[in-house]
């Protein structure tokens, strides 16, 4: 008998493996793929509550802490496998002074995650990876050290593994917004003089779309499970419908094997390997 398929997630911060592949985690692990999750730092400079990073009342060791106990939690509901936490301190967005700080991540030279990651990749053996894209997504210096590991860490390992990138269509934007103002929320708009985060790809360069509406409800239950972060997690503003509405499908960028812009669509990371 064959082993089963392995689908490996590595995310930078607790709360990124729910926001962009809570629904494939969740829909893969329920058709019996093993799922592996690796969250590369500790959340450290998130939110405690309503208190902000820098602000008095906001103690790292308890964030540290409390989102650890949430991670468990959301790997709890989508059916994670196997959760692995490198513990690198969170850095901060780009520009942050804690960006600089003894043992961030972003900062962190990359010899020692790539081991590390390239170990976790010898011993679950993934036939398919997934992280984010050269610009971090969004440009985080977290999300962007991540995929630098990964790729380099695929590397070390020798591993063929399929690697995708978590994305958006840009396309996919003003659906979004219509969705959520037709809900009655207020859509996030960058501030006078500000430029939208440079995010997303051009239609044609998704490879993979997955549709995971009948796992929404996992996945926003995994979100909401990370209660320290949930005055940013917008998401769970939405209604459950229009959450499913949304979030529903998961698009991915084809990096290994490269895939030209074009092709067609496929509906599962697994094409072609079952």
């Amino acid at each position: 008998m064959s082993r089963p398929l392995t689908l490996m997630a590595v995310h930078a911060h607790p709360d990124d493996e729910a926001t962009s592949t809570g629904g494939v985690l969740a829909k893969y692990a329920a058709e019996g793929v093993t799922t592996v999750l690796v969250t590369c730092t500790d959340g450290a400079l998130g939110d405690a509550g309503t208190v902000k990073p820098g602000e008095e009342g906001h103690s790292t060791a308890e964030v540290v802490a409390a989102r650890a106990a949430e991670l468990a939690e959301s790997c709890a509901i989508l059916g994670v496998t196997h959760a692995h936490q490198l513990g690198y301190h969170d850095s901060g967005m780009m520009g942050w002074p804690q960006n600089d700080a003894d043992g961030a991540f972003w900062t962190t030279p990359p010899e020692e995650p790539v081991a590390r990651l390239a170990e976790l990749i010898e011993r679950h053996r993934p036939d398919v990876v997934v992280t984010y894209d050269e610009n971090g997504f969004y440009g985080h210096p977290d999300h962007i050290q991540a995929h630098r590991v990964t790729v380099a860490a695929l590397d070390r390992a020798g591993s063929g593994a399929r690697l995708y990138y978590s994305t958006i269509r840009r396309s996919d934007f003003a659906r979004f917004g219509e969705l959520v103002r037709e809900a009655g929320e207020e859509f996030p708009e960058p501030e006078e003089g500000q430029e939208m985060p440079d995010m997303g790809v051009a239609d044609d360069e998704v490879a993979v779309e997955v549709d995971v509406t009948a796992f929404a409800g996992a996945k926003r239950d995994a979100l909401a499970a990370h209660a320290s972060q949930v005055e940013n997690i917008f998401f769970l503003k939405l209604s459950p419908e229009t959450f499913t509405a949304a979030m529903g499908h998961e698009a991915f960028v084809q990096a290994r094997p490269p895939r030209a812009p074009g092709g067609p669509v496929a509906d599962d990371l697994f094409h072609g390997l079952r």
